[in-house]
């Protein structure tokens, strides 16, 4: 039953009053099984459903598969949800299906990839960062640190959000940049990055659009090579042992879109939606934040526990 009093909840800004809500809302995001990244935006989807009462299923494929992720919208849309939560790596696959989640009326939130298409889909606003901005603005932070060459590590080739980094990134490092295509298998990226090193020894700077999936493998096989201070690894979102890395200098720094806040504000407006009508105007920026030596110390922690 909806707008039941639960009373006072423990939330991270401390105890705040909140009403549990019955809404039923379907999350399909493009994130892979193996991804830790996911992880936590799974993890701020479920807390939200803890904190609001709303009835939440997260959906994803087992691989990076558009034809089997729209299914999975289409599989929602049919079971009319009071809201509908979906990342958007590739809008000429899932537009039709997420424009048929909107003429049916449900209202539509997309996360993390897709900004630039979300309004033009129908979705009611945007929750994550400007991937094209933060690889520019990471590429210039790199280039002004004394990088000449750069590799750009795509660990998902076809994801249009990872594209947008890899072509930001090469625009603010000032163009001296190949990108390095990969799966997500983490041994996979070591072995690569470790022989573009062998081929390429100008390269002294590399960009990677993963922290634990490609962050951690490339740092691994620049010190495998002798390269570490010679080679500046920067990596977009966050893992324990990337921060770990940045702390004891084999890493340069993480840009943080906080995934974190992506699964658990998109539940949650949708589930005030569903009660109250209520929703923000606009499009909401989870990131991105830069985290260097003197931030990431502060945030292992919380990224063991799978909340950064």
């Amino acid at each position: 039953m909806k707008k039941i009093i639960k009373g006072l909840l423990a939330t991270s800004a401390g105890l705040c009053s909140s009403i549990a809500l019955s809404a039923s809302i379907i999350v399909v995001s493009h994130g892979q099984a193996n991804d830790p990244f996911w992880s936590v935006v799974k993890n701020g989807v479920e807390m939200a459903a803890k904190h609001t009462g709303a009835d939440v299923d997260y959906r994803a494929p087992e691989t990076f598969d558009m034809v089997a992720m729209a299914q999975l919208i289409d599989a929602a849309v049919n079971q009319e949800p009071d809201g509908l939560v979906v990342s958007i790596p590739d809008a000429d696959a899932l537009g039709p299906s997420i424009r048929r989640a909107v003429n049916a009326g449900i209202p539509v939130i997309s996360i993390n990839a897709g900004s630039d298409v979300s309004k033009s889909l129908g979705a009611l606003l945007h929750i994550g960062q400007e991937e094209y901005d933060a690889g520019k603005a990471a590429g210039e932070k790199l280039k002004a640190m004394g990088g000449k060459k750069g590799i750009c590590v795509n660990q998902e080739v076809g994801n249009v959000s990872l594209d947008q980094r890899c072509a930001g990134f090469t625009e603010g490092f000032g163009g001296n940049v190949a990108v390095l295509p990969t799966s997500n298998d983490p041994s996979e990226i070591e072995s690569k990055v470790r022989a573009a090193l062998d081929s390429n020894p100008d390269v002294d700077t590399i960009m990677a659009l993963g922290a634990s999936t490609a962050g951690e493998p490339t740092v691994a096989a620049v010190k495998s090579l002798g390269l570490s201070g010679d080679v500046r690894v920067a990596s977009f979102d966050l893992s324990a042992d990337f921060l770990k890395a940045i702390v004891d200098g084999d890493a340069t720094f993480a840009i943080d879109q906080q995934q974190f806040l992506q699964g658990y504000m998109a539940v949650d407006f949708l589930a005030l939606n569903a009660d109250y009508g209520l929703m923000p105007g606009g499009n909401v920026p989870s990131g991105p934040n830069l985290i260097t030596a003197d931030k990431a110390a502060q945030v292992i922690d919380l990224s063991a526990k799978g909340i950064r």
